[in-house]
């Protein structure tokens, strides 16, 4: 562009409104992100607040990577090329092209050379990038609202059950009513046939499409979950603690990992004319969705199953309590975490296919050779609508309730203060360990200072034994490391 006018012959007014309004809108979205964590941390969303402040991190990656490429279009601009290796993988046929959008050859005057990349084609790209972020951010909020008003239904299940613990006093060794026990044993492992392998698989396939969990589900690994790790707490508010891991959790999907941004890159090299590359890859969220539904499904069948051979086999009384028993043998190699990087994925995926689409939409019209044709466009919409709402509605809580079910408890049941302090003291005992090595010949004021922080960790751990039980694993296990760092 020639006659393009430069900031040298540009009116300074015309400077001073434009750097006057973007400079105002985005102070403005930046004490509106303020406002909303001073609004989290005053409600003590303290894991919504952590969430916050990865979208923070992603906005800055995305200012630098503005930044990076605003700065680097010229260099790249210039890089010439031979025409033909700028004609590999095209996403359109050459004679698709119209002449208005052809690379031109200003800044290569040798002829038979193009530019690597137009400057038009980086703002595009800036744009698709920024796009991709905000979509990504936006379906993970959407997913986490919808997914969370879900499983906010089962509140009246955990309401229900305090209210027959305080009627009933119920104890550690009588969780769960025989009745709703064995409903829980007959509806998922009561006939024979249904511990067949492909049966069991198929069916909890199946019931992903309809109410995923019932009363009897909820009630049965709430009871498994408190013997395992608050046995002396059978009031302990299994919902709260479930709604806090899910939101503990959404801090890591709203993310987007150095890995996803590797399948961005191989996605955009594979959308080369012809291959329908975009088409067969949504294909893939939603295949990988309905197998994390059917294995989460399996795992509460599974649970359902070994308690009913643990009744049989050790000819256990139901009457003695439940018999569910957590275990991280349930999930896939063992480590319930991978369900989560498969969500995390499949959201990612399915943002990407929908930012991807507006973007094309906006920049290039419905009718650009990259949106493809209408029968390869439709399914791909389609499929995206799907995976938002089987997400959303059947996933999303069927992962909160079901990875409750390893061997561990989630670091978010505990206040963050209290894990603060902790951490404090831990640190504390090194630095007096330290200075005790150093000054040995002093036991008396060494010996007090101990007695002192065992003290003070005996009020804190009180304080978590009477969240979750005295002879909560986690509890045990950060008291055992604490005093082997006190001595």
């Amino acid at each position: 562009m020639p006659d393009a006018a430069t900031l040298e012959h540009t009116p300074t007014w015309v400077v001073a409104g434009i750097c006057t309004v973007i400079v105002a809108i985005s102070l403005a979205v930046e004490r509106l992100l303020h406002y909303l964590g001073k609004f989290l941390k005053h409600k003590g969303q303290n894991a919504l607040f952590s969430a916050l402040q990865k979208i923070k991190e992603e906005l800055m990656l995305l200012g630098f990577i503005s930044l990076l490429l605003t700065i680097s279009q010229g260099l790249i601009s210039n890089i010439c090329v031979p025409k033909r290796v700028s004609s590999i993988m095209l996403p359109c046929k050459e004679e698709a092209i119209k002449p208005s959008n052809a690379i031109g050859n200003e800044s290569c005057p040798k002829e038979g050379e193009v530019p690597l990349l137009s400057l038009e084609a980086l703002h595009q790209l800036h744009i698709f990038i920024f796009v991709l972020a905000v979509v990504h951010v936006v379906f993970c909020a959407t997913t986490m609202v919808l997914g969370g008003a879900k499983i906010r239904r089962w509140k009246h299940w955990e309401v229900a059950i305090q209210n027959e613990i305080a009627k009933s006093g119920v104890t550690k060794t009588n969780l769960m009513h025989p009745d709703h026990h064995k409903m829980f044993v007959q509806d998922r492992a009561g006939n024979f046939w249904r511990r067949a392998a492909v049966v069991s698989w198929t069916i909890a396939f199946l019931k992903q499409f309809y109410p995923s969990v019932s009363k009897s589900d909820y009630r049965a690994l709430r009871a498994g979950f408190i013997m395992k790790h608050c046995s002396s707490n059978p009031k302990f508010d299994f919902h709260k603690y479930m709604m806090r891991t899910l939101e503990d959790d959404f801090k890591k999907v709203v993310g987007i990992s150095w890995y996803l941004w590797l399948f961005v890159v191989i996605f955009l090299l594979l959308n080369v004319d012809g291959w329908h590359t975009y088409f067969w890859l949504s294909f893939l969220p939603l295949i990988l969705l309905l197998i994390v539904g059917a294995k989460l499904e399996h795992i509460i069948t599974k649970i359902a199953q070994d308690a009913a051979e643990r009744i049989i086999n050790e000819r256990e009384r139901v009457q003695e309590g439940p018999h569910v028993r957590p275990s991280d043998e349930h999930f896939w190699f063992g480590k319930p975490g991978i369900v989560l990087y498969l969500i995390h994925f499949i959201l990612f995926q399915n943002s990407f296919e929908i930012a991807f689409f507006f973007w094309i939409w906006t920049t290039y019209g419905f009718d650009s050779c990259i949106m493809e044709s209408v029968p390869y466009l439709i399914p791909r919409l389609v499929m995206g609508v799907l995976i938002q709402v089987l997400c959303s509605y059947t996933t999303l809580p069927l992962y909160a309730l079901v990875t409750q079910m390893g061997d561990m408890f989630k670091q978010s049941i505990f206040d963050e203060y209290i894990s603060d302090s902790l951490h404090g003291w831990a640190q504390g005992v090194r630095e007096k360990k330290k200075k005790r090595s150093q000054s040995s010949s002093l036991l008396g004021p060494t010996s007090q200072r101990k007695d002192s922080f065992s003290s003070g960790l005996e009020i804190q751990l009180s304080r978590m034994e009477s969240a979750c039980g005295e002879s909560s694993y986690t509890t045990w296990h950060l008291q055992r490391g604490l005093e082997e760092n006190a001595e």
